[in-house]
């Protein structure tokens, strides 16, 4: 059975985690790469997710404080092997829930146009695309979402 832990960057399972997802990302970004990841760092995030099966990380997540009224999602992954068993849209409601229990209206995020898989979890639960936000503004492959939180 998943269950969650709420912690933060300093957490060795979900450095781990965002190892795997960088590897992942460096591939996907390719020249691409240098630019999004100066905006991935995770020293600083006070609220991270990490999924668990028994004792096996499974996936993780993150919220990070963008506006007084919005938190970013970020850092999102599940491995590969485990992909397609609602691990990831379940990091994804806890995420939302902790924002919403922050006092939280709003999550936005951004993603890439080369991660079909991210954009397909957002749309099902229920983001809708916005314009691009700050440092992805003019970013032609980057895409941004957003989602109001309510109970």
């Amino acid at each position: 059975m998943i269950h969650f832990i709420r912690t933060d960057s300093d957490n060795k399972f979900f450095q781990a985690l965002v190892r795997e997802l960088d590897a992942d990302l460096k591939i996907r970004d390719g020249e691409d790469h240098s630019f999004y990841s100066q905006f991935n760092k995770i020293d600083k995030i006070k609220y991270a997710i990490i999924a668990f099966d028994d004792e096996m990380p499974v996936g993780c997540g993150a919220i990070k404080e963008l506006s007084n009224e919005a938190m970013e999602v970020k850092r999102m992954y599940v491995p590969l092997v485990r992909r397609g068993q609602g691990i990831a849209g379940k990091i994804l409601k806890e995420l939302e829930n902790w924002a919403y229990e922050l006092s939280y209206t709003k999550c936005l995020l951004e993603t890439g146009k080369k991660q079909p898989e991210a954009i397909a979890l957002y749309k099902k639960n229920g983001y809708q695309i916005i314009p691009n936000y700050g440092q992805y503004e003019n970013v032609e492959n980057s895409i941004c979402f957003e989602k109001i939180l309510n109970e």
